[in-house]
């Protein structure tokens, strides 16, 4: 058995950096990966996604430029372009990962399936054949998540998509009929919308965006269906059946009456399952709640001293720059002597659907839950002169405030650049700018964070 100072199990956007600092730091280390350097972000997520939702924003652009004097004839869709274009993209960068893991000194990369046959000790399944046992005293898991697959009457008798699969279509499908209405079918329904599928919807929930503000699951629901998209709510898929003529037949719950949906895709996104199960997690007796998900401390060690779990797998906020953060936390605890936690740490994200959602901190929902005193401030973005000018309106800004340190606790912005609007309320929220000086701060002018002024304009000290 080999025996290294510390085991990273995948290389995703915490493995990788972190396996290169330990690496940095004098400790012989080995980084295991099953598939590919990178994790979900670099090959399955983040980049081939926003690759493709440019490519289809462009589309859209063809035919909804009319109204800004610019006529476009014709256009087509070249979708085995398109997912070149995504392929190079993502190949290049994991294959820049691969090759820096591969440089730095005191690092091993294996490209296998690790499980653990005692409390720190691992044999890995290699890829190319053979196995190899390996401990550690310090072992960090970051293995990520993958497409929960429902139990659903032949399901498995189709050639059905999850989130993964769907990127290696090179054509684009007649009918794509998505199980889920929340971020990631959202953003696929759009862009295979804009390419030219017919999408229809399937949302268990009675509304989309479950997690969101009212108002904010409304104007996102109306933006797709203005896109011709069919969302149906309090529906779900009873069961699927292929037909000879290679339709797929679904037949389904909507609003409590059954109706049969004929498709010539089927994409599942209703959730994610942690990659834990071919741990053996019970050899080394770390522990997992009912889902699967890692338990950890506040500085992310598991029940088990000196085993740590990053990212996705220990459940929470399922985002590539949490996961980043996570290794920043671990390392610098572990290295540099400090005592960061995971405690109230800022969770911004964004939707990159076309226009973006933008969200930090609380919304105001949660705000009543908790039964806070606070105050809304609300912009469509038909008032936002930056929008008006580049001729899209759609969504708001909205912002909760606590009216006695006017502090702000929570923002979303549904628009244009959603997402660069809100990083400049979070980084007042950091730096504790209260909504009066955002109210009065001279921005450039004609910018979307502009209109901060004007957010604030309406709210009485």
């Amino acid at each position: 058995m080999k025996k290294y100072d510390a085991i990273v199990i995948g290389a995703g956007q915490a493995g990788v950096p972190l396996s290169k600092k330990l690496a940095e730091a004098g400790k012989n280390t080995l980084i295991v990966e099953k598939r590919f350097v990178g994790g979900t972000c670099v090959n399955d997520g983040c980049t081939p996604t926003k690759t493709w939702v440019a490519s289809a924003k462009a589309a859209y652009a063809a035919t909804h430029n009319d109204f800004l004097g610019v006529k476009v004839k014709g256009y087509k869709v070249d979708m085995a372009q398109v997912k070149k274009r995504k392929d190079d993209i993502v190949l290049k960068s994991r294959n820049g990962g691969q090759k820096a893991i591969e440089g730095t000194k005191n690092l091993d990369l294996v490209f296998g399936e690790a499980a653990f046959t005692g409390e720190k000790e691992l044999l890995i399944e290699l890829n190319e054949g053979g196995t190899l046992a390996v401990t550690a005293d310090l072992i960090f898991i970051d293995t990520g998540a993958k497409t929960l697959i429902p139990e659903i009457e032949g399901l498995n008798d189709i050639e059905y998509l999850t989130s993964t699969t769907i990127l290696d279509l090179d054509y684009v499908p007649e009918h794509l009929l998505i199980v889920g209405a929340n971020y990631i079918g959202m953003e696929f329904g759009q862009m295979f919308g804009r390419f030219g599928s017919k999408v229809t919807m399937l949302e268990r929930a009675p509304r989309v965006l479950a997690k969101e503000d009212a108002d904010i699951a409304e104007a996102m629901h109306k933006i797709l269906t203005d896109e011709h998209i069919t969302i149906h709510t309090n529906s779900q898929a009873l069961s699927f059946k292929q037909s000879k003529k290679g339709k797929i037949k679904a037949s389904v719950s909507a609003n409590g009456k059954i109706e049969e949906i004929k498709c010539s895709h089927v994409l599942i996104a209703i959730g994610r399952v942690p990659q834990t199960e071919a741990l053996n997690l019970d050899k080394t007796g770390v522990k997992v709640n009912e889902k699967g998900f890692i338990t950890v401390n506040d500085k992310l060690e598991t029940n088990v001293k000196g085993i740590y779990a990053l990212g996705d797998v220990k459940g929470g906020p399922a985002f590539t720059h949490i996961a980043y953060n996570d290794y920043t936390i671990v390392y610098r605890n572990l290295f540099e002597a400090t005592n960061f936690t995971i405690k109230q740490r800022p969770i911004p994200y964004c939707m990159f659907t076309d226009p973006q959602l933008g969200r930090i901190g609380i919304s105001e929902e949660e705000a009543k839950k908790q039964k806070l005193k606070v105050k809304i401030a609300k912009l469509p973005m038909e008032h936002v002169a930056r929008a008006i000018e580049v001729g899209d309106t759609r969504g708001f800004m909205k912002a909760v405030v606590d009216p006695g340190t006017k502090k702000i606790l929570g923002a979303a912005v549904l628009g244009t650049e959603g997402g660069e609007i809100m990083t400049v309320l979070q980084m007042a929220m950091e730096g504790d700018i209260t909504y009066d000086r955002i109210r009065y701060c001279v921005f450039a002018h004609p910018t979307y964070s502009e209109s901060l002024n004007n957010l604030f304009l309406g709210l009485e000290d």
